[in-house]
Protein backbone atom coordinates (compact mmCIF):
# COMPACT_ATOMS: atom_id res chain seq x y z
CA UNK A 1 0.00 0.00 0.00
CA UNK A 2 1.47 3.50 -1.12
CA UNK A 3 2.02 6.06 0.92
CA UNK A 4 -0.56 9.45 0.10
CA UNK A 5 1.26 12.18 -0.96
CA UNK A 6 3.05 14.58 1.39
CA UNK A 7 0.41 17.21 2.87
CA UNK A 8 2.98 20.30 2.48
CA UNK A 9 2.57 22.69 6.50
CA UNK A 10 0.18 26.03 5.92
CA UNK A 11 2.06 28.80 5.52
CA UNK A 12 0.81 31.80 7.44
CA UNK A 13 0.82 35.19 5.01
CA UNK A 14 4.15 36.75 5.37
CA UNK A 15 3.66 39.69 8.39
CA UNK A 16 3.83 42.95 6.74
CA UNK A 17 0.49 45.92 7.01
CA UNK A 18 0.49 45.60 2.77
CA UNK A 19 -1.43 43.14 3.28
CA UNK A 20 -3.83 45.83 3.80
CA UNK A 21 -3.91 45.83 0.29
CA UNK A 22 -6.00 43.17 0.22
CA UNK A 23 -9.75 43.84 0.41
CA UNK A 24 -10.18 41.03 3.19
CA UNK A 25 -7.60 42.01 5.05
CA UNK A 26 -9.03 45.54 4.55
CA UNK A 27 -12.08 44.86 5.92
CA UNK A 28 -10.78 42.95 8.78
CA UNK A 29 -7.03 44.25 9.71
CA UNK A 30 -7.57 43.09 13.85
CA UNK A 31 -6.13 38.88 12.99
CA UNK A 32 -3.19 40.51 11.33
CA UNK A 33 -2.72 43.53 14.07
CA UNK A 34 -2.70 40.73 16.39
CA UNK A 35 0.53 38.18 14.63
CA UNK A 36 2.20 41.06 14.67
CA UNK A 37 1.65 42.32 18.39
CA UNK A 38 2.13 38.94 19.47
CA UNK A 39 4.78 37.63 17.15
CA UNK A 40 6.75 40.56 15.98
CA UNK A 41 5.47 43.85 17.83
CA UNK A 42 8.60 45.84 16.51
CA UNK A 43 8.93 44.29 13.23
CA UNK A 44 11.33 44.95 10.14
CA UNK A 45 8.73 45.04 7.01
CA UNK A 46 10.90 44.25 4.01
CA UNK A 47 8.16 45.22 1.55
CA UNK A 48 7.42 48.65 2.72
CA UNK A 49 11.01 49.39 4.50
CA UNK A 50 9.73 50.36 7.15
CA UNK A 51 9.50 49.34 11.26
CA UNK A 52 6.28 48.66 12.17
CA UNK A 53 5.01 48.84 16.17
CA UNK A 54 1.70 47.42 17.14
CA UNK A 55 1.86 47.34 21.39
CA UNK A 56 0.07 49.96 23.30
CA UNK A 57 3.25 50.98 25.00
CA UNK A 58 5.73 51.10 21.89
CA UNK A 59 2.81 53.11 19.90
CA UNK A 60 2.64 56.37 22.95
CA UNK A 61 6.65 55.50 22.87
CA UNK A 62 6.56 56.44 19.17
CA UNK A 63 3.72 59.22 18.78
CA UNK A 64 5.48 60.94 22.04
CA UNK A 65 8.98 61.17 21.18
CA UNK A 66 9.62 60.47 17.78
CA UNK A 67 10.11 63.12 14.51
CA UNK A 68 7.00 64.57 12.74
CA UNK A 69 8.93 65.78 10.43
CA UNK A 70 8.85 62.92 7.50
CA UNK A 71 7.43 65.37 4.50
CA UNK A 72 10.12 65.26 1.66
CA UNK A 73 11.11 68.50 0.90
CA UNK A 74 10.52 69.74 -2.81
CA UNK A 75 14.30 69.36 -3.59
CA UNK A 76 14.27 65.60 -2.06
CA UNK A 77 11.32 64.93 -4.24
CA UNK A 78 13.34 66.01 -7.11
CA UNK A 79 16.58 64.55 -6.82
CA UNK A 80 14.49 61.07 -6.07
CA UNK A 81 12.64 61.58 -9.92
CA UNK A 82 9.45 62.58 -7.96
CA UNK A 83 9.59 66.36 -9.03
CA UNK A 84 6.03 66.22 -10.13
CA UNK A 85 5.06 66.06 -6.37
CA UNK A 86 6.46 69.16 -5.53
CA UNK A 87 3.32 71.53 -5.52
CA UNK A 88 1.99 69.28 -2.53
CA UNK A 89 5.77 68.56 -0.87
CA UNK A 90 5.50 72.66 -0.97
CA UNK A 91 2.09 72.56 1.31
CA UNK A 92 2.94 69.27 3.30
CA UNK A 93 6.16 70.95 4.81
CA UNK A 94 4.26 74.06 5.87
CA UNK A 95 1.82 71.93 7.76
CA UNK A 96 1.95 71.45 11.70
CA UNK A 97 1.04 67.50 10.97
CA UNK A 98 4.40 67.09 9.80
CA UNK A 99 6.88 69.45 11.80
CA UNK A 100 8.28 69.34 15.25
CA UNK A 101 8.90 72.01 18.19
CA UNK A 102 9.60 74.90 18.12
CA UNK A 103 7.55 74.94 14.36
CA UNK A 104 4.91 72.92 15.22
CA UNK A 105 4.52 74.41 18.55
CA UNK A 106 4.04 78.15 17.10
CA UNK A 107 1.36 77.25 14.90
CA UNK A 108 -0.12 75.04 16.65
CA UNK A 109 -0.38 77.66 19.23
CA UNK A 110 -1.77 79.83 16.93
CA UNK A 111 -4.50 77.57 15.46
CA UNK A 112 -6.06 75.80 18.30
CA UNK A 113 -7.78 79.26 19.48
CA UNK A 114 -10.46 78.03 16.69
CA UNK A 115 -10.96 74.62 18.73
CA UNK A 116 -11.07 75.39 22.23
CA UNK A 117 -13.10 72.82 24.04
CA UNK A 118 -15.51 75.85 25.53
CA UNK A 119 -15.51 77.97 22.02
CA UNK A 120 -16.95 74.21 20.66
CA UNK A 121 -18.81 72.90 23.41
CA UNK A 122 -21.11 76.67 22.24
CA UNK A 123 -21.89 75.06 19.01
CA UNK A 124 -23.32 71.79 20.21
CA UNK A 125 -26.79 72.80 19.71
CA UNK A 126 -26.43 74.22 16.17
CA UNK A 127 -24.20 71.06 15.28
CA UNK A 128 -27.44 69.46 16.76
CA UNK A 129 -29.86 71.81 14.53
CA UNK A 130 -28.01 70.32 11.58
CA UNK A 131 -27.87 66.48 12.36
CA UNK A 132 -31.27 66.81 13.11
CA UNK A 133 -32.27 68.29 9.41
CA UNK A 134 -29.91 65.84 7.68
CA UNK A 135 -32.16 63.38 9.35
CA UNK A 136 -35.51 64.74 8.37
CA UNK A 137 -34.59 65.03 4.77
CA UNK A 138 -34.40 61.45 4.86
CA UNK A 139 -36.82 60.02 7.33
CA UNK A 140 -39.63 59.59 5.36
CA UNK A 141 -38.04 57.18 3.01
CA UNK A 142 -37.11 54.16 5.73
CA UNK A 143 -33.72 53.70 4.45
CA UNK A 144 -30.66 55.95 4.26
CA UNK A 145 -26.93 55.59 3.45
CA UNK A 146 -25.39 56.49 7.00
CA UNK A 147 -22.12 57.36 5.06
CA UNK A 148 -23.92 60.23 2.06
CA UNK A 149 -26.69 60.78 4.28
CA UNK A 150 -25.29 62.43 7.61
CA UNK A 151 -21.29 61.01 7.90
CA UNK A 152 -20.39 62.87 5.09
CA UNK A 153 -22.61 66.49 5.13
CA UNK A 154 -22.60 67.01 9.05
CA UNK A 155 -18.53 67.41 9.61
CA UNK A 156 -18.31 68.90 6.10
CA UNK A 157 -20.90 71.24 7.28
CA UNK A 158 -19.46 72.08 10.67
CA UNK A 159 -15.86 72.68 9.32
CA UNK A 160 -16.88 75.04 6.15
CA UNK A 161 -18.48 76.68 9.38
CA UNK A 162 -15.46 76.07 11.41
CA UNK A 163 -13.36 77.89 8.90
CA UNK A 164 -15.40 80.41 8.27
CA UNK A 165 -16.05 79.96 4.58
CA UNK A 166 -19.55 79.57 2.63
CA UNK A 167 -21.37 76.53 3.86
CA UNK A 168 -22.43 76.15 0.28
CA UNK A 169 -19.27 74.99 -0.85
CA UNK A 170 -18.98 72.11 1.54
CA UNK A 171 -19.75 69.60 -1.09
CA UNK A 172 -16.18 70.82 -3.19
CA UNK A 173 -14.70 71.14 -0.15
CA UNK A 174 -15.66 67.57 0.87
CA UNK A 175 -14.03 66.28 -2.81
CA UNK A 176 -10.58 67.97 -2.22
CA UNK A 177 -10.26 66.04 0.73
CA UNK A 178 -11.25 62.99 0.03
CA UNK A 179 -8.12 63.38 -2.45
CA UNK A 180 -5.94 64.71 -0.28
CA UNK A 181 -6.79 61.96 2.40
CA UNK A 182 -5.69 59.26 0.20
CA UNK A 183 -2.57 60.50 -0.35
CA UNK A 184 -1.79 60.88 3.69
CA UNK A 185 -3.39 57.42 4.36
CA UNK A 186 -1.57 55.28 2.19
CA UNK A 187 2.30 53.69 2.23
CA UNK A 188 2.35 53.23 -2.26
CA UNK A 189 3.24 56.13 -4.31
CA UNK A 190 0.42 55.78 -6.76
CA UNK A 191 1.15 57.44 -10.58
CA UNK A 192 -2.45 57.22 -11.51
CA UNK A 193 -3.63 59.23 -8.93
CA UNK A 194 -1.02 62.10 -8.93
CA UNK A 195 -2.88 64.31 -11.47
CA UNK A 196 -6.29 64.45 -9.47
CA UNK A 197 -3.75 64.84 -5.72
CA UNK A 198 -1.99 67.91 -7.81
CA UNK A 199 -5.69 69.50 -8.88
CA UNK A 200 -6.90 68.80 -5.38
CA UNK A 201 -3.65 71.03 -4.10
CA UNK A 202 -3.73 73.63 -6.90
CA UNK A 203 -7.46 73.87 -5.59
CA UNK A 204 -7.71 74.22 -2.30
CA UNK A 205 -4.59 75.99 -2.21
CA UNK A 206 -6.55 78.65 -4.81
CA UNK A 207 -9.90 78.46 -2.88
CA UNK A 208 -8.06 79.46 0.83
CA UNK A 209 -6.02 82.42 -1.10
CA UNK A 210 -9.34 83.85 -2.32
CA UNK A 211 -10.84 83.14 1.40
CA UNK A 212 -7.90 85.00 3.00
CA UNK A 213 -8.98 88.24 0.39
CA UNK A 214 -12.58 87.83 1.05
CA UNK A 215 -11.48 88.13 4.67
CA UNK A 216 -9.90 91.11 4.83
CA UNK A 217 -12.59 92.83 3.06
CA UNK A 218 -15.56 90.81 5.39
CA UNK A 219 -14.12 89.62 7.83
CA UNK A 220 -15.73 86.64 9.90
CA UNK A 221 -15.82 84.20 12.32
CA UNK A 222 -13.17 81.32 11.48
CA UNK A 223 -10.55 79.33 11.57
CA UNK A 224 -9.18 81.54 8.02
CA UNK A 225 -9.54 84.44 10.11
CA UNK A 226 -7.92 83.20 13.30
CA UNK A 227 -5.00 81.90 11.58
CA UNK A 228 -4.50 85.42 9.77
CA UNK A 229 -4.77 87.59 12.79
CA UNK A 230 -2.85 85.54 15.51
CA UNK A 231 0.22 86.90 16.77
CA UNK A 232 2.55 85.74 19.53
CA UNK A 233 4.94 87.83 20.47
CA UNK A 234 4.57 89.64 17.59
CA UNK A 235 5.01 86.46 14.94
CA UNK A 236 2.53 85.55 13.07
CA UNK A 237 1.81 83.10 9.66
CA UNK A 238 2.75 83.57 6.74
CA UNK A 239 0.60 83.08 3.89
CA UNK A 240 1.48 80.18 2.43
CA UNK A 241 1.65 78.76 6.49
CA UNK A 242 -2.18 79.96 6.87
CA UNK A 243 -3.26 78.06 3.39
CA UNK A 244 -1.29 74.88 4.59
CA UNK A 245 -2.44 74.53 7.61
CA UNK A 246 -6.58 75.37 6.60
CA UNK A 247 -6.50 72.43 4.34
CA UNK A 248 -4.92 69.88 6.98
CA UNK A 249 -7.30 71.02 9.33
CA UNK A 250 -10.04 71.11 6.72
CA UNK A 251 -9.26 67.20 6.17
CA UNK A 252 -8.79 65.85 9.67
CA UNK A 253 -11.90 67.92 10.61
CA UNK A 254 -13.97 66.33 8.05
CA UNK A 255 -12.01 62.54 7.09
CA UNK A 256 -12.05 61.48 11.07
CA UNK A 257 -15.44 62.34 12.15
CA UNK A 258 -17.41 60.69 8.63
CA UNK A 259 -15.33 57.50 9.69
CA UNK A 260 -16.28 57.61 13.49
CA UNK A 261 -19.53 58.06 12.89
CA UNK A 262 -19.88 55.57 10.13
CA UNK A 263 -17.63 52.83 11.90
CA UNK A 264 -19.62 53.79 15.38
CA UNK A 265 -22.63 52.79 13.10
CA UNK A 266 -21.62 49.66 11.93
CA UNK A 267 -20.01 48.59 15.55
CA UNK A 268 -22.99 48.87 16.90
CA UNK A 269 -25.54 47.34 14.30
CA UNK A 270 -22.54 44.16 14.74
CA UNK A 271 -23.75 44.18 18.44
CA UNK A 272 -27.09 44.43 19.08
CA UNK A 273 -27.24 43.77 22.87
CA UNK A 274 -24.72 46.26 22.83
CA UNK A 275 -27.11 48.95 21.13
CA UNK A 276 -30.16 47.46 23.11
CA UNK A 277 -27.98 48.77 26.08
CA UNK A 278 -26.99 52.30 24.37
CA UNK A 279 -30.50 52.73 23.22
CA UNK A 280 -32.05 51.98 26.94
CA UNK A 281 -29.67 54.36 28.69
CA UNK A 282 -28.75 57.17 26.10
CA UNK A 283 -26.40 59.25 29.14
CA UNK A 284 -24.01 56.10 28.56
CA UNK A 285 -23.20 57.81 24.88
CA UNK A 286 -19.64 59.56 25.64
CA UNK A 287 -18.93 56.67 27.13
CA UNK A 288 -19.82 54.94 23.71
CA UNK A 289 -18.25 57.58 21.37
CA UNK A 290 -15.03 56.75 23.40
CA UNK A 291 -15.10 53.25 23.20
CA UNK A 292 -16.26 53.09 19.40
CA UNK A 293 -13.10 55.54 18.79
CA UNK A 294 -10.85 52.46 20.37
CA UNK A 295 -12.76 49.73 18.80
CA UNK A 296 -12.81 50.57 15.35
CA UNK A 297 -10.01 53.70 15.07
CA UNK A 298 -11.35 56.30 12.38
CA UNK A 299 -6.87 56.97 11.97
CA UNK A 300 -5.52 53.43 11.53
CA UNK A 301 -1.48 54.10 11.67
CA UNK A 302 1.13 56.95 11.52
CA UNK A 303 4.36 57.43 10.39
CA UNK A 304 7.34 58.75 12.29
CA UNK A 305 10.93 59.07 12.40
CA UNK A 306 13.76 57.82 15.00
CA UNK A 307 15.19 60.92 16.11
CA UNK A 308 18.53 58.93 17.30
CA UNK A 309 19.87 55.13 17.55
CA UNK A 310 17.27 54.03 19.75
CA UNK A 311 15.91 50.65 21.13
CA UNK A 312 12.72 49.00 21.37
CA UNK A 313 11.42 45.80 22.28
CA UNK A 314 14.88 44.75 21.54
CA UNK A 315 15.51 46.01 18.23
CA UNK A 316 17.74 48.39 17.29
CA UNK A 317 16.28 51.13 15.25
CA UNK A 318 18.86 53.58 13.84
CA UNK A 319 17.87 57.54 13.29
CA UNK A 320 15.85 59.23 10.64
CA UNK A 321 14.82 55.46 10.17
CA UNK A 322 10.49 55.17 9.37
CA UNK A 323 8.45 53.81 11.93
CA UNK A 324 4.84 53.39 11.04
CA UNK A 325 3.03 53.40 14.77
CA UNK A 326 -0.19 51.63 14.53
CA UNK A 327 -3.10 52.79 17.01
CA UNK A 328 -5.72 50.52 15.43
CA UNK A 329 -3.04 47.55 16.65
CA UNK A 330 -2.56 49.83 20.12
CA UNK A 331 -5.78 50.06 20.81
CA UNK A 332 -6.51 46.38 20.78
CA UNK A 333 -3.60 45.12 23.03
CA UNK A 334 -4.84 43.11 25.82
CA UNK A 335 -2.11 44.58 28.12
CA UNK A 336 -3.48 47.62 27.68
CA UNK A 337 -7.37 46.83 27.59
CA UNK A 338 -8.62 43.96 29.41
CA UNK A 339 -10.56 41.87 26.72
CA UNK A 340 -9.85 44.10 24.12
CA UNK A 341 -11.84 42.78 21.00
CA UNK A 342 -15.05 43.14 23.24
CA UNK A 343 -17.41 46.11 22.53
CA UNK A 344 -17.42 47.74 26.46
CA UNK A 345 -19.54 50.81 25.83
CA UNK A 346 -19.35 50.56 29.57
CA UNK A 347 -15.34 50.71 29.74
CA UNK A 348 -13.72 52.81 32.27
CA UNK A 349 -10.08 53.21 31.72
CA UNK A 350 -9.91 53.80 28.01
CA UNK A 351 -7.12 55.73 27.08
CA UNK A 352 -7.08 54.77 23.35
CA UNK A 353 -4.88 56.56 20.70
CA UNK A 354 -7.53 57.09 17.87
CA UNK A 355 -6.92 60.84 18.03
CA UNK A 356 -2.75 60.15 18.96
CA UNK A 357 -0.66 61.79 21.83
CA UNK A 358 1.19 64.08 23.43
CA UNK A 359 1.89 67.30 21.49
CA UNK A 360 0.06 65.99 18.24
CA UNK A 361 -3.02 64.56 19.74
CA UNK A 362 -5.49 66.10 17.32
CA UNK A 363 -6.64 69.71 18.69
CA UNK A 364 -10.37 68.69 16.67
CA UNK A 365 -10.63 65.75 19.07
CA UNK A 366 -13.08 67.54 21.07
CA UNK A 367 -15.21 68.93 17.98
CA UNK A 368 -15.07 65.17 16.64
CA UNK A 369 -16.24 63.58 20.20
CA UNK A 370 -19.35 66.08 19.89
CA UNK A 371 -20.36 65.58 16.37
CA UNK A 372 -20.21 61.89 16.83
CA UNK A 373 -22.32 62.15 19.80
CA UNK A 374 -25.00 63.83 18.74
CA UNK A 375 -25.22 61.92 15.08
CA UNK A 376 -25.55 58.38 17.96
CA UNK A 377 -28.28 60.08 19.74
CA UNK A 378 -30.24 61.50 16.95
CA UNK A 379 -29.98 58.59 15.21
CA UNK A 380 -31.42 56.41 18.16
CA UNK A 381 -34.21 59.05 19.02
CA UNK A 382 -35.50 59.23 16.13
CA UNK A 383 -34.97 55.67 14.15
CA UNK A 384 -36.01 52.12 15.43
CA UNK A 385 -35.66 48.88 14.15
CA UNK A 386 -32.07 49.86 12.20
CA UNK A 387 -30.42 47.11 10.50
CA UNK A 388 -28.42 46.81 7.61
CA UNK A 389 -29.41 46.19 4.01
CA UNK A 390 -28.11 42.90 2.86
CA UNK A 391 -25.08 44.31 0.63
CA UNK A 392 -21.37 43.95 0.74
CA UNK A 393 -19.43 46.36 2.34
CA UNK A 394 -16.89 48.03 0.68
CA UNK A 395 -14.12 49.91 2.79
CA UNK A 396 -11.89 52.99 1.64
CA UNK A 397 -9.17 52.35 -0.19
CA UNK A 398 -7.45 54.63 1.91
CA UNK A 399 -5.42 52.35 4.43
CA UNK A 400 -4.38 54.74 7.33
CA UNK A 401 -7.63 56.66 7.70
CA UNK A 402 -10.40 53.80 8.05
CA UNK A 403 -13.62 54.26 6.89
CA UNK A 404 -16.40 52.99 4.31
CA UNK A 405 -17.91 54.04 1.20
CA UNK A 406 -21.65 53.42 2.22
CA UNK A 407 -23.46 51.95 5.15
CA UNK A 408 -27.05 51.54 3.85
CA UNK A 409 -29.62 50.91 6.58
CA UNK A 410 -33.46 50.19 7.07
CA UNK A 411 -35.41 51.98 10.21
CA UNK A 412 -39.09 52.52 11.06
CA UNK A 413 -39.27 56.12 11.82
CA UNK A 414 -39.52 56.90 15.89
CA UNK A 415 -40.60 60.39 15.12
CA UNK A 416 -39.13 63.81 13.89
CA UNK A 417 -35.44 62.86 14.72
CA UNK A 418 -35.01 65.25 18.11
CA UNK A 419 -32.41 65.28 20.83
CA UNK A 420 -34.46 67.34 22.71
Amino acid sequence: MSAGPAVAPRQDPPLSLYRLLEPDVLANPYPLYHRLRTEDPVHWDPFLHVWVVTRYKDVVHVLRDFSADRTPTPEQLTAMGLGDLNPIAQVMVKQMLFMDAPAHTRIRGLAAHAFTPARVAVLRAHIREITDRLLASVLPAGRMDVIADLAEPLPCIVTAEMLGVPVEDHRQLKAWSQDFAEMLGNFQHNPDHVPKILRAVEGMTSYFRSAMRDQEKRPREGLVNTLMNAEIDGDRLTEEEVIANCIVTMVGGQETTTNLIGNGVLSLLRHPDVLAKLRNDLSLIPSAVEELLRYESPSQHTGRLAPADIEIGGRRIRSRQAVIAVMGAANRDPERFPDPDRLDITRQDNRHVAFGWAAHFCFGAPLARIEGQIALEAMLRGLTDIALEPATLVWRTNLGLRGLKALPITYTAAAAPSSA
